[in-house]
């Protein structure tokens, strides 16, 4: 190591080794005990005098540096500048060179002035005895052992030299090396010394930095040794396990240190703790307390112990255990959602067994006319109000739950067959009736497809499909029914997804084919326009009704294909037709979700040379109840177009005068509903004929649908109420070939009215012999 000097010290190792030179101060009162009654041993047997003033100086410099000593004692060593230390050190070594600086005179004197050799042999002695200590003593400061070194040698061999003597001047010269073991000696201790303040002070910086990293860190760490003894535990560990912060554990069974002292810490959690302590265990998430959740994991150490990390976590699982809460009940009615319900009657059925188990689908009938007449936040409180009741309805032998929309579930079991369809229908009925929604009182039907089967076979998927199958026919039922699933169900089912399938091919092969059915003035005079309908002739079915397939189409999401089918079919068809009568097109509510439908109709108008005024769109009001304004939007743009637009079916749905009003309409097709018993039913006709009346007000044309009779046709023609009439009276819808074939109606308007004539004379002419 290179020579240390002061000026390259750290200030606080500086400071170490000059405070080293104030301890052990026992040994300067021994020391000048012993040179003041050494230099009075000296006077009595020399009577030298000069050993009397020389023991006078030793006691003064002990006093002096006695008080050098006191001084250095009042000082704030903290506030120390370097200056200062080095003041303090320069202190010191003016003192403990002059004591060395007086030995040596006082040997070299001896051998010099008194020639005598025992005292000059006894003074020697002493100085060099003196010199032992300097190296113990004063290894703090190399300026120190340097000038006592010299203080003590130098005198001596000066004398040695000047009496003249060549073997006492070359033994003289022997205290060279002396001196320099002495000075290198000390040289070592200080070296050593460095070595170690600096390595004390770096593990003490060290020691700091871990205690602050221990007491601050956010978790908790306790370090084991191979018995499970706590050798290190931070604040932070004490504070999750409350452990009192002022209890020394150190060295104590960690084990036994919770079970007396953190009261926090069940029996349980002890076990899992042993468990980690013991190595067996590497992670582990224990609860602690009420509401509190300790994360612990493990690192193994190479002695055998271990050491334990761990948090709290407590506000982690709690925002797990609401996200689970959420993904397994519905937030809207608080029952469980579909994938928990699954867990939940699997583990009903094994708690309660039974032979036989149901599973109940139900829906609430109406509930999108509520949502869409009331608002979602009426349909919403509605859903949680049915989703209380059922929760209420159910007892321990029921298991609810929401799968989606207005769809809730039920689970039972039983013994007997029929108590478990009795105890079914009892909670349907309990469900059903009003609801009080706020202000509003709601009278709510629920429709139910239920399976009832051997427990055993239970299974959530097929099961559900069976119940969603015996739904479907609950809802065809309506009025709140209640249908058990039945094996032919199945089999329509698997009927019916062939269909779907063969549906999709018939749409691919363009299979499908398109009839006409015309529209004559009431007098049967003339036909002025034709309905495209389109048709299905299944290859092994036959003819498939276009009331079964088209909502299988809307189901499957392929109904605007079919409607772009008949539109450019009947573009096609009619614009080869002799006469330029229009065509008819039916438009449905998924047509109208985008404009797409005005791009396709200009193209095919313009494909085929057909006039706009030619093609009529028909909408049903069923169109306008989900979007009102787009909707409106579209047929705006079909009648810039020069398209016709006709509202078919008037009179079927909702508000639908305030349609005649806001909505861009040229035609009123009125529902066969208003014709079907208008020769019976004389308020239907009132209805019909002021329906009529408010239509022509606004300037529209009318269309009566599904006429038959001739009765009907004779009341339609009485009261002007059509301006075209169209049903099978005149004619059923035809093939496009058949159309050149249709003739003028006039002989069936001119028998429909002598017909009700000779009936109303013949009832006068009843009547007036009644009255004879």
């Amino acid at each position: 190591m290179k020579q240390m000097k002061a000026t390259t010290l750290p200030t606080d190792v500086y400071l170490s080794f000059v405070n080293s030179l104030f301890g052990n101060r026992g040994t300067l009162f021994t020391g000048v005990v012993v040179h003041v009654a050494w230099c009075l041993i000296v006077y009595s047997s020399t009577g030298s005098t000069f050993y009397v003033g020389m023991s006078f100086a030793f006691v003064a410099v002990f006093l002096y540096r006695i008080y050098g000593f006191r001084q250095y004692d009042r000082l704030d060593r903290q506030a120390l500048t370097r200056k200062k230390v080095a003041d303090v050190e320069r202190a010191y070594v003016i003192g403990a060179a002059s004591t060395a600086l007086m030995l040596g005179i006082s040997s070299g004197y001896a051998l010099l002035v008194l020639e005598n050799t025992t005292v000059a042999l006894t003074c020697v002695a002493m100085t060099l005895g003196t010199m032992m200590s300097i190296v113990g003593r004063n290894y703090g400061s190399r300026h120190a052992v340097d000038f006592q070194t010299l203080g003590c040698c130098v005198p001596i061999m000066i004398a040695c030299i000047l009496t003249g003597e060549p073997h006492l001047a070359l033994m003289s010269l022997l205290l060279i090396p002396f001196g320099l073991t002495t000075r290198s000696m000390a040289k070592g201790v200080r070296e050593f010394l460095y070595e170690n303040v600096i390595a004390s002070r770096e593990m003490a910086i060290i020691a700091g930095r871990l205690d602050t990293a221990l007491t601050t860190m956010t978790h908790g760490l306790i370090m084991l040794d191979g018995e499970a003894r706590i050798e290190v535990i931070n604040r932070q560990a004490r504070d999750l396990l409350s452990i009192d912060p002022l209890l020394d554990i150190k060295d104590l069974d960690l084990l036994d240190v919770l079970r007396h002292d953190a009261a926090n810490v069940p029996a349980d959690a002890l076990r899992d703790i042993e468990r980690l302590a013991e190595g067996k265990l590497n992670r582990a998430l224990l609860r602690v307390g009420e509401e509190q959740h300790l994360e612990f994991s493990v690192s193994h150490r190479t002695d055998g112990g271990v050491v334990l990390i761990f948090e709290d976590v407590s506000a982690r699982v709690a925002a797990e255990q609401k996200i689970l809460h959420m993904v397994r009940f519905d937030s809207l009615t608080g029952l469980p959602s579909r994938g928990h319900f699954g867990e939940l009657a699997n583990a009903a059925l094994a708690r309660q067994g039974g032979k036989l188990a149901s599973l109940v689908v139900i829906d609430v009938e109406g509930f999108k006319h509520v949502n869409d007449m009331r608002g979602h936040v009426v349909g919403d409180r509605l859903l949680g109000a049915i989703g209380a009741r059922i929760g209420s309805a159910c007892a321990d032998d029921c298991v609810a739950g929401r799968l989606i929309g207005d769809e809730f579930v039920l689970f039972l079991t039983g013994s007997d067959r029929n108590s478990l369809e009795r105890r079914i229908r009892q909670l349907h009925t309990e469900i059903q009736g009003a609801y009080q929604v706020g202000d509003l009182r709601l009278v709510m039907s629920m429709n139910g497809g239920c399976v009832i089967a051997d427990a055993e076979s239970f299974a959530m998927e097929p099961w559900q499909i069976k119940a969603d199958l015996a739904l479907n026919d609950a809802k065809v039922k309506g009025n709140g029914s209640l249908v058990v699933f039945r094996p032919e169900m199945d089999a329509r089912y698997v009927e019916e997804q062939k269909l779907r399938t063969d549906l999709r091919q018939a749409l691919e092969d363009r299979n499908l084919h398109v009839v006409y059915q015309p529209m004559y003035l009431p007098d049967g005079s003339q036909i002025e326009c034709f309905e495209a309908l389109v048709r299905w002739t299944h290859p092994e079915k036959g003819m498939v009704g276009p009331n079964i397939f088209v909502p299988m189409a809307e189901e499957m999401g392929l109904v605007s294909l079919i409607t772009k089918f008949v539109i450019e079919q009947a573009c096609r068809d009619c614009a080869n037709w002799a006469k330029p009568v229009p065509v008819s097109v039916n438009l449905s509510v998924h047509d109208l979700q985008n404009a797409d439908i005005v791009g396709f109709v200009t193209e095919t108008l313009a494909k085929y040379g057909l006039e706009p005024s030619r093609l009529h769109l028909e909408v049903t009001e069923s169109c306008f109840m989900n979007e009102p304004v787009a909707v409106s939007a579209i047929l705006n743009l079909f009648r810039q177009k020069g398209v016709t637009i006709a509202i078919d079916d008037f009179g079927t749905g909702f508000s639908s005068l305030s349609y005649l009003n806001s909505l861009p309409l040229d035609i009123v097709k009125i529902d066969r509903a208003f014709v079907r018993d208008i020769g019976s039913d004389h308020r239907r006709l009132k209805l019909l004929r002021g329906i009529v009346n408010l239509s022509r007000e606004l300037e529209l044309k009318i269309v009566v649908e599904g006429v038959e009779t001739p009765e009907q046709l004779e009341i339609i023609n009485r009261h002007h109420i059509a301006d075209l009439v169209q049903g099978y009276i005149f004619s059923p819808p035809v093939p496009a070939d058949a159309i050149a074939g249709l003739t003028p109606k006039t002989h069936l308007s001119n028998k429909a009215s002598g017909g009700v004539r000779r009936r109303a004379k013949s009832s006068d002419t009843r009547s007036l012999s009644a009255a004879s």
